[in-house]
């Protein structure tokens, strides 16, 4: 892969205690298929993420399994209803075992 994955998340910083907001996620990652082969004529290994999940103080708010005919840079929006003040953390797991973690603030006030 030519470049590292980015996740960029978008998340409001504040929120009022039972407001729904909503939450979009985008990682940029290639999608390897495992199908193509190189100039030289090698199978380029499959890299592809199979999993998300959003926790909010480390309880998961969202989940979602991916499968191989998921796009190259992958968007995952939802919504989630405003209780508390804490932490988002985002993680999105890829088939050769790779994590990418992005966290974001909310404060509910």
């Amino acid at each position: 892969m030519a470049t590292k994955p980015t996740p960029r998340v978008r998340v409001p910083t504040q929120a009022k205690p039972g407001e729904l907001i909503e939450i979009k996620t985008l990682i940029s990652h290639e999608m390897e298929s495992g199908q193509r082969k190189d100039a030289s004529g090698k199978v380029v290994p499959r890299k592809i993420i199979n999993k998300f999940t959003a926790a909010f103080n480390g309880k998961t708010v969202f989940e979602a399994d991916w499968n191989p005919a998921i796009s190259a840079n992958p968007y995952q929006s939802f919504f989630y209803k405003a209780a508390e003040s804490g932490e988002f953390t985002f993680t999105w797991k890829d088939d050769d075992g790779s994590d990418y973690v992005a966290t974001n603030k909310l404060t509910v006030a």
